[in-house]
């Protein structure tokens, strides 16, 4: 009978189950064709040209967009099949992180378009196209996004999950596109610098897709080529974020939720001073560090090797100082006995599988440098500057996760913000007595009326008044015998109460100092600050095409890292 009553419940859930699986495996095979042109395009195979990809891309757009209008035309229409939202995906401060990336995103594409424009004459059509479909398709998805990114879809489940993870990987495509035109244009700069250097060793190929014409406006295009590459950092994290976004969306399809209250947590200034102090420092010292690195690297070999020491000082310093937060962190996690959220949550979920999987990107560098420095036979002085960095990258990215991790899993302390300082009057032989109890005498109040008791506040004034016929001493017994038990009380809790506002004063210090250390970090990788490629001793160990091949896959993983860790860790601050 059992099975009976359970069957048709588990019986439903199997097309839906079938609808996942489809669905994932239908985005997969989408990615991996596009990865497939991807990699042909760059290594110039017969027969695949730029426009190919392009063509690829712009179709798989024009779908998302029609399937987006579609859902939208058809929310406005039937408000009420949509009824359930999840709290904890598509936060605000997410949302607007994603909205600046892709306002950037929009000057990037016209400076493509402006590109096109001056090389018309040699340029496929679809290099013109490309950019304002990207464009059109950025904003529509900004807007889908802060609309709808909280949705728990409970009709039209089996379509749904085919656009929503059609829409996560064009977005994945889309990121992989941006990584490569970026990572080739950061190849062939590296070896313009080798060249200049004079390194006779390795065998320097420049992969060259400049378009074979001339520019009608020089100026212009000098503008758009050099520009596009520094706005391509930003368009490559609003991929990745706004793929992470539709795929909570589409973990959520036919979700069940449970209906609690949701706290809502703000950021605030206050109280974060010394770690947005230190924080400020380190993204400041850090700006200047790679203005200069990109100043002097390839000028000369010494100046080269000066860059290179400056930045390794500077990163071992930055690292230590963050290792040494998330240690303070988790040791104050230690003292506190504060039970864990094991709810079911998408968002959470792929916060902290994203948070260990793009690490992995950095674990791999750091461990090819390491073994590079172990099996070098010459070590030129800055290259042992390579091995605490390296270290220190792996020990603080284990460190920051479990921080990360276990903030976000933390349940969040209830804190009673109604409890006022209230001002009580009483009247004793007709003069008016004027009490202004402290914060913990009206908390004891509060919940000695829940229990049925008389607070100690009230018990040596308006009770006292009540039982004035019985003597003057024994109201002035009670008065005595009250205050020492509120006296005690006080200074119990302003006690436990001091070292938990402490506690919570140095997490939320940490989280702003180390949030702004991981911005201050995404920025030397992302602007072409990347002494992976210019330290050499893992070429000369690993050869050239390998170690640039690894760097190339593993830098995408290790630059989104970071954007990732301080969105989570802002987050951690909000919820601390």
């Amino acid at each position: 009978m059992e099975k009976a009553a359970g069957s048709p419940s588990v019986g439903g859930s199997y097309p839906q189950k079938n609808a996942e699986i489809l669905s994932s495996q239908y985005g997969i095979n989408l990615f991996l064709a596009g990865l497939l042109l991807t990699f042909a395009w760059a290594v110039h195979a017969v027969g695949i040209s730029k426009s190919h990809l392009l063509s690829y891309l712009i179709t798989l757009m024009l779908i998302q967009l029609l399937w987006m209008l579609w859902y939208l035309c058809r929310s406005c229409t039937q408000r009420r099949l949509i009824r359930d939202k999840d709290t904890h995906a598509g936060a605000r401060w997410l949302k607007c992180g994603i909205t600046l990336f892709a306002v950037i995103t929009l000057i990037l594409d016209s400076f493509k378009i402006g590109y096109y424009i001056d090389f018309s004459n040699c340029l496929s059509p679809t290099e013109g196209i490309f950019p304002v479909t990207h464009a059109v398709h950025t904003i529509l998805q900004v807007y889908f996004l802060w609309c709808h990114a909280k949705d728990i879809i409970q009709s039209f489940k089996t379509l749904e999950r085919f656009g929503v993870i059609h829409s996560v990987f064009t977005n994945l495509l889309l990121w992989t596109n941006g990584v490569l035109t970026e990572s080739k244009h950061q190849l062939n700069e590296h070896k313009e610098r080798l060249i200049t250097l004079g390194f006779g060793n390795i065998t320097i190929v420049l992969d060259d897709h400049a378009p074979q014409c001339n520019c009608t406006t020089t100026t212009l295009c000098s503008i758009f080529s050099q520009g596009i590459y520094y706005l391509y950092p930003f368009n490559i994290e609003y991929h990745i974020l706004a793929s992470t976004m539709l795929y909570v969306l589409w973990k959520n399809i036919g979700r069940k939720v449970e209906h609690h209250q949701q706290h809502k947590t703000p950021f605030k200034f206050h109280g974060i001073t010394i770690g947005m102090i230190f924080g400020l420092i380190v993204l400041t010292s850090t700006i200047a560090i790679v203005v200069v690195y990109l100043i002097q690297i390839g000028r000369s070999k010494i100046k080269s090797e000066l860059a290179l020491t400056m930045f390794y000082l500077h990163a071992i310093f930055v690292l230590a100082l963050m290792c040494t937060a998330g240690i303070i962190a988790l040791l104050i996690y230690r003292l506190e006995e504060r039970s864990l959220d094991n709810s079911k949550n998408p968002a959470r979920k792929l916060d902290a599988e994203l948070l260990v999987g793009t690490a992995a990107g950095s674990w791999l560098l750091s461990w090819g440098s390491i073994l590079a420095i172990i099996c070098a036979q010459a070590h030129p002085k800055y290259t042992w500057y390579n091995l605490p960095y390296s270290v220190l990258v792996i020990i603080e990215k284990y460190i920051q996760n479990l921080f990360i991790i276990e903030s976000i899993h933390r349940e969040q302390e209830k804190v009673n913000d109604d409890i006022k300082t209230l001002r009580i009057v009483t009247i004793s032989r007709g003069s008016t007595l004027s009490l202004t109890p402290s914060y913990k005498e009206i908390y004891n109040g509060r919940a000695a009326r829940d229990s049925g008791e008389v607070p100690c506040l009230f018990k040596g004034s308006i009770c006292g008044r009540e039982n004035d016929g019985g003597g003057g001493a024994k109201e002035e017994t009670s008065q005595e015998n009250s205050s020492v038990m509120c006296s005690a009380s006080d200074f119990s809790f302003y006690s436990r109460n001091s070292v938990t506002n402490n506690k919570r004063r140095i997490l939320k210090n940490i989280a702003a100092f180390l949030f702004l250390c991981n911005l201050s970090l995404w920025i030397p990788p992302a602007f072409g600050c990347r002494p992976e490629y210019d330290n050499g001793l893992e070429e000369i160990v690993f050869g050239f095409e390998p170690w640039i091949i690894v760097v190339n896959l593993a830098m995408p993983f290790s630059i989104f890292y970071r954007m990732h860790s301080a969105a989570s860790l802002f987050e951690v601050n909000c919820k601390t």
